[in-house]
């Protein structure tokens, strides 16, 4: 899902998993409504990764352990390797035994955001929603989310809120967002063909990536 700031991106993200509900139609999951869904069920059916991560200032191992509190360490370090996490781990005094916020250990934004989607990789949930998961990511950590994104989609239907178009662009189906409506759905191509709100942002995020800083004179 892409738009302008306050469009209505997250908004619609939150009807998914009933922080609110909706007034008119439905929203479902498996053909079942979500209102229908028990709330510790739907809980379990939903994970949710947001643009600000908060990790505990516990081990890696907890942290993820909150998703699946009976995981083994084997699927702990399955699911931080899938989620790119290898060189944290590497790094980290004690690997996943690492107390975060301990004799100096803090991971960077991008870092965290790894390690985030690690916790929703082991979950399993048939649901993710990633909400603004880049935003704090510098260019190589967010290389290294994008392709622990591509893991979460082989198991889980993932729904990307985006402001940078370049994490959305391979997405099966984009949903663009204008003043609380759906103005515009397709692929990549698809709507920029149409020369609509979502081609006039991509002019305006190439026009912003290729942006330099001149010399002084």
């Amino acid at each position: 899902m892409v738009g302008p700031s306050g469009s209505g991106k997250t908004t619609a993200a939150g009807l998914i998993s009933r922080f609110f509900d909706v007034q008119e139609g439905s929203v479902s999951i498996g053909g079942v409504d979500v209102r229908e869904i028990g709330k510790a069920e739907l809980m379990n059916m939903v994970s949710y990764v947001f643009q600000d991560s908060r990790l505990l200032k516990r081990s890696i191992a907890d942290n993820l352990r909150i998703a699946k509190p009976d995981a083994t360490d084997a699927e702990i370090r399955e699911a931080l390797r899938a989620a790119q996490c290898d060189d944290i781990i590497a790094r980290l005094p004690q690997g996943i035994a690492t107390v975060l916020g301990s004799e100096g250990t803090y991971l960077s934004g991008g870092e965290k955001q790894r390690i985030a989607i690690a916790r929703a990789i082991l979950k399993k949930a048939p649901v993710v929603i990633l909400d603004e998961a880049t935003a704090f990511a510098d260019p190589e950590n967010e290389v290294l989310v994008q392709k622990a994104f591509i893991e979460l989609t082989k198991s889980s239907t993932v729904i990307l809120i985006a402001h940078r178009l370049s994490t959305i662009r391979n997405a099966d189906k984009i949903y663009v967002f204008d003043r609380g409506e759906v103005v515009e759905t397709g692929r990549h191509e698809e709507l920029l063909g149409r020369n609509g709100l979502y081609s006039a942002m991509w002019k305006e995020y190439q026009s912003a990536i290729s942006w330099k800083v001149g010399e002084a004179v």
